[in-house]
């Protein structure tokens, strides 16, 4: 897959208007440093599908996500496809110990990030340690988040990880802004069940159960949760 479509360069406006700092790698930085960070990165543009970066690839850059969602995967020996974690706004990609990607990132659906080459990034960041602080905390957030997902995938049955990954997805889009009751799903039932180390006709078949209990509405492009406290009772069993 092509991995860009449209690359912009910085227009001095760069970081001043991003949706996201508030919650981005960047938000520590103040007014003078993000003038300065701002020349670091270039606004790259990714269509539903491409690859923003592959797995075992050598890491040249880093990412900010700023606009879509993002599957994060790795892919078995027998061609099997484990999805790892979606990616939100807000969200920094490809920092890691081995200096090659650990897995492979593909836009869902329209898709911005914030690209910052490796090596100005790293000089960046060497005498900001609030900078770096907030790097951590990012890295431990994500480091929590695999661990309950490897509890998901071991633990609990298909009804739970269903309500699981409901609630949990809601629950990040409501920290950018989302709505309380209707919950956008951009990535396909495939993708979920992916996700969730479930076949697609258990999702859907799941999907449509709790639908039929009162629990949820299907809607297009996501659904409506018509009774949250059953769902969440059901991810708490």
């Amino acid at each position: 897959m092509k991995p860009s479509v449209v690359t912009i360069e910085p227009n001095g406006h760069f970081c001043s208007d991003c949706a996201v700092r508030a919650s981005a790698v960047c938000s520590s930085l103040d007014a003078a440093e993000l003038r300065e960070f701002e020349h670091l990165g270039r606004r790259v543009h990714f269509g539903p599908g491409e690859t923003v970066f592959s797995e075992e690839d050598i890491t040249t850059s880093f990412y900010n996500v700023l606009e879509g969602v993002m599957r994060l995967y790795k892919l078995l020996p027998d061609g099997r496809r484990q999805i790892v974690g979606f990616a939100l706004p807000g969200d920094f990609l490809g920092m890691n110990i081995s200096g090659r990607h650990n897995f492979s990132a593909d836009a869902i659906d329209a898709v911005t990030v914030c690209q910052f080459a490796k090596a100005p990034f790293g000089r960046f960041i060497e005498s900001r340690p609030q900078l770096l602080r907030r790097i951590n905390e990012l890295a431990i957030r994500e480091l929590s988040q695999a661990r309950d997902h490897m509890v998901l995938l071991g633990r609990r049955s298909a009804d739970e990880k269903v309500a699981t990954f409901l609630l949990g997805w809601r629950q990040r889009l409501l920290a950018l802004g989302g709505s309380l009751d209707t919950v956008p799903l951009p990535m396909s039932r495939q993708d979920i069940a992916d996700y969730l180390g479930l076949t697609i006709e258990t999702v859907s078949r799941t999907f449509t159960k709790l639908e039929r209990h009162g629990a949820i509405e299907i809607l297009h492009g996501g659904i409506s949760l018509r009774d949250p406290a059953r769902v969440e009772a059901l991810a708490a069993a």
